[in-house]
């Protein structure tokens, strides 16, 4: 896979179609968008003991100023050896620009991911772009992972493993867990006493002033062609910045530099993806450059499948439950409870 990394210019031909009309959104005179509110349909969060839920569920209010909030997955089994579950913050994709933790993807995907790993989700709802540009949403998670170190809610201070805790995002998520983590990594100390044990990037999504040949490869890729992701970095990036800003591309100079936070901290990253995922080659330089700079990074891709395979048909999220269960296990030095079969 390494000679899919060579980088080809961008002005070849991208995709055909508009991709306002692919991702049903209307530019506004003000500059903020007319999403369509039927394409992410939401799901409730379901905390009564309902004996039929496997897991629980609840909206709790981070910040009522930015109106930021999070939905608490709490499996409703209790461990088998402890009473105490370890904690996964995540950040759901959507590339910056849509969705919420209580759309009906995110919700399944978490609920299943809480179950199966026998961990407490808390999924972080961030403010999106173009309304709020980067670093909004950095800001956003990093008042989260603050807000789970004071907050008084129950779920969290009863049954949350504090010491054994995650940081992960899917796609556009992944981007800020990635860059949250890397803030957060100067003051990890200040996190106590809750512990931060690795970062779990799920397709992460980058990108670059000059296509790779997975992004030329692919370009008229049904879930996510580069015309697409070209315009959600022209909406979520600070204006008049370029596509070779750390926020968008971590693989130049100043971007493998952050690295280095990540690496003098000791954490654990997961990078994991597909090759039929136009993005693969940015995650796979990713990895690369990530060792080079002496982080702890594992990466697992598969062969096949498409980006957001994982939350868009939840019946193939298994085996990456296997994988993040290996990789918790091998950050926390034991054996984590989990009901995948």
């Amino acid at each position: 896979m390494s000679d899919q990394t060579k980088a080809t210019p961008s002005s070849n031909p991208t995709v055909v179609d508009d991709p306002y009309k692919r991702l049903e959104i209307t530019r506004n005179p003000n500059g903020s968008l007319t999403r369509n509110p039927n394409r992410f349909p939401n799901t409730s969060a379901t905390p009564d003991p309902d004996p039929t839920v496997p897991v629980l569920s609840k909206d709790v209010t981070i910040n009522q100023t930015t109106h930021t909030w999070a939905r608490v997955f709490l499996p409703r089994q209790k461990p088998l050896d402890t009473n105490k579950f370890p904690l996964i913050v995540y950040y759901h994709a959507g590339g910056f620009i849509h969705c919420s933790a209580a759309s009906t993807i995110f919700h399944v995907f978490c609920s299943n991911m809480a179950l199966e790993l026998q961990a407490i989700v808390v999924s972080v709802d961030y403010r999106l772009a173009p309304e709020h540009r980067l670093p909004a949403a950095y800001d956003d998670a990093i008042e989260a992972l603050l807000w789970i170190k004071t907050t008084q809610e129950e779920w969290l201070t009863q049954y949350a493993n504090f010491t054994t805790c995650f940081v992960m995002g899917s796609s556009s998520g992944a981007n800020i867990a990635y860059h949250a983590g890397i803030r957060v990594a100067e003051e990890a100390d200040g996190l106590r006493p809750w512990k931060i044990r690795g970062l779990i990037l799920h397709q992460p999504f980058f990108g670059g002033s000059v296509k790779v040949e997975s992004e030329l490869r692919l370009v008229n890729d049904p879930v996510l062609p580069p015309g697409v992701g070209d315009l959600m970095w022209e909406l979520a990036l600070p204006i008049g910045v370029g596509r070779d800003h750390e926020y968008c591309n971590p693989t130049t100079t100043k971007g493998t530099n952050l690295m280095e936070k990540l690496a003098a901290v000791g954490w654990k990253v997961l990078v994991t993806g597909c090759d039929g995922d136009p993005l693969i080659d940015r995650q796979v330089e990713l990895v690369k450059s990530m060792e080079e700079k002496g982080v702890k990074v594992v990466s697992h891709f598969r062969m096949g499948d498409h980006h957001g395979v994982d939350f868009m048909q939840p019946d193939k999220a298994n085996a990456l439950f296997l994988v993040l269960k290996d990789f918790i296990a091998s950050a926390t030095s034991v054996t984590i409870n989990a009901n995948v079969e």
